[in-house]
């Protein structure tokens, strides 16, 4: 990963939480939203994001693709993702906010969050409206939660965090099949390896050849995986997350094209604007204007 640094506004749990609680947060999504009424605004957040909603309308954004509101739709959010919301009347649900390290400490497997489709960083997966019964059994694990946070028993973490896994497994089982029967488990762990290397390295390796070599494969092999798999060739899907991260980092109109453009390791200015117009549809000034 690169070792450039860029400042860009990010909320952190401590920030939002009235206890100071450094790694979980739990509340009814109401009370929430006014406490924090300046969210509506695209923001980052440090932690993972999950808001389950049980009334309201109007819509959300997520990586810049727009979610219509329903009651009974969850969403998560991994951390370094951009979001936004404009509601339309009243609207509650429950806010569950936790850190990186909530779960290291619970589980032997470092990466286990990741197994899960709908934590994956793609929008479009992230977000899932729960029908009946699966609604009202993610509603009472998010009232176990918050009964558990307010009541401060002795093991109140490890119920939450137990509780949270359980409703993670119940969403995951019963609403998406997270790996398509037609691909072999060898070509799907390496698709799987080949996307956290990109998210791993994608502001300093930008060519198949490079992750073929971290994967142990040929680069055809790769291309042909993912032209196979994900309907688009090797070079597509790293480029595409470049672009993602650079549209990330245009939110923040402190941060200059410029210096942009050198975190993503990019020659000069206008070879990173001619890229970003030739993959977006307009130059990355166009882009913020329109955030």
């Amino acid at each position: 990963m690169s070792d450039k640094k860029i400042n860009f506004p990010i909320l952190d749990i401590c920030t939002l939480s009235e206890t100071r609680d450094e790694d979980f947060l739990v509340s009814k999504f109401g009370a929430y939203l006014e406490r924090h009424k300046n969210l509506h605004h695209a923001h980052r957040h440090s932690f993972y994001h999950l808001v389950f909603f049980t009334q309201g309308a109007g819509f959300h954004t997520i990586d810049f693709s727009n979610f219509d509101v329903k009651p009974y739709q969850i969403y998560f959010m991994i951390p370094g993702q951009v979001h936004s919301w404009s509601f339309e009347g009243p609207i509650d649900g429950y806010v569950v906010n936790f850190s990186e390290e909530f779960f290291q400490s619970f589980l032997l497997k470092a990466e286990y969050l990741a197994n899960f489709s709908f934590f994956n960083n793609i929008a479009q997966d992230s977000v899932i409206n729960l029908s009946f019964p699966l609604n009202q059994k993610v509603k009472g694990f998010f009232e176990e939660i918050l009964e558990q946070a307010q009541q401060k028993q002795p093991f109140a973490h490890d119920m939450i965090k137990s509780l949270l896994i359980q409703m993670f497994i119940a969403i995951d089982q019963q609403t998406i099949t997270e790996k398509p029967k037609n691909i072999p488990q060898f070509n799907y762990t390496l698709l799987k390896n080949f996307q956290k290397l990109i998210e791993k390295h994608h502001t300093t390796l930008k060519l198949p050849m490079e992750y073929a070599e971290l994967l142990y494969i040929t680069p055809n092999h790769l291309n042909a995986l993912c032209k196979e798999h994900l309907g688009m060739q090797a070079g597509e899907v790293i480029r595409n997350r470049i672009v993602l991260e650079a549209k990330r980092l245009l939110v923040n109109k402190n941060t200059s094209i410029s210096e942009i453009a050198y975190y993503l390791n990019f020659a000069d200015n206008s070879y990173f604007s001619k890229f970003f117009k030739k993959h977006v549809g307009v130059s990355p000034e166009e882009f913020r204007k329109k955030i």
